[in-house]
């Protein structure tokens, strides 16, 4: 016959299994699935990147930090830091929904490639938050994907993808580049 001690270590150990089973049971089942095919939001946004060249501080909304010469003819080296406007329409001057706030730089010797690194700063009655988004905007390609990684707000945890098509390009003073942004992680 088993004695009291050993009773009640086995009560304890099958209560202690029962526990486990519930919540790894419990755990399992409240994972959240993924459906790449549908995203969580949906968002289209332009960005307008003016670059400061000497004559146009009131409008410039961004500045080349380091532009080292004699690296070839694609900008090479380059590093810009923005704090541009983000609209929902082509009109630089419409009603911003956020601001861009980052930086990129060129990383390619034989051809134009950047790289991007920024948030999005959204302080509206529709939006507050940000959304962090960063990686290779491969220029020459028509449709550029961008990962966002992470945000705060109602974009809190946010995943996604960041899809770039430029829209306007006006030499080194003046560009334009549509994002959609799906995120497929949304809490």
């Amino acid at each position: 016959m088993a004695s009291l001690a050993e009773k009640q270590l086995l009560k304890a150990l099958f209560s202690l299994f029962l526990l486990v089973i519930l919540f790894s049971d419990t755990v399992y089942s409240s994972r959240k699935t993924l459906d790449q095919r549908k995203p969580c939001k949906h968002f289209s946004f332009y960005f307008h990147d003016i670059l400061y060249d000497g004559d146009n501080v009131a409008n410039a909304t961004s500045a080349a930090i380091v532009s080292p010469p004699g690296l070839g003819n694609f900008k090479f080296g380059k590093f810009v830091i923005f704090d541009g406007p983000i609209t929902m329409d082509k009109n630089y001057l419409s009603e911003p929904v956020a601001r861009a706030q980052g930086f990129y730089f060129y990383d390619m010797k034989t051809d134009f490639n950047s790289w991007f690194s920024y948030t999005l700063v959204f302080n509206s009655t529709e939006h507050k938050g940000t959304l962090n988004i960063m990686g290779a905007d491969l220029m020459m390609e028509p449709t550029r994907d961008l990962s966002v990684v992470g945000g705060t707000g109602d974009f809190f945890m946010a995943r996604g993808i960041a899809t770039f098509v430029t829209d306007l390009f006006q030499g080194a003073r003046y560009f334009r580049v549509k994002m959609d942004i799906k995120l497929y992680e949304c809490y």
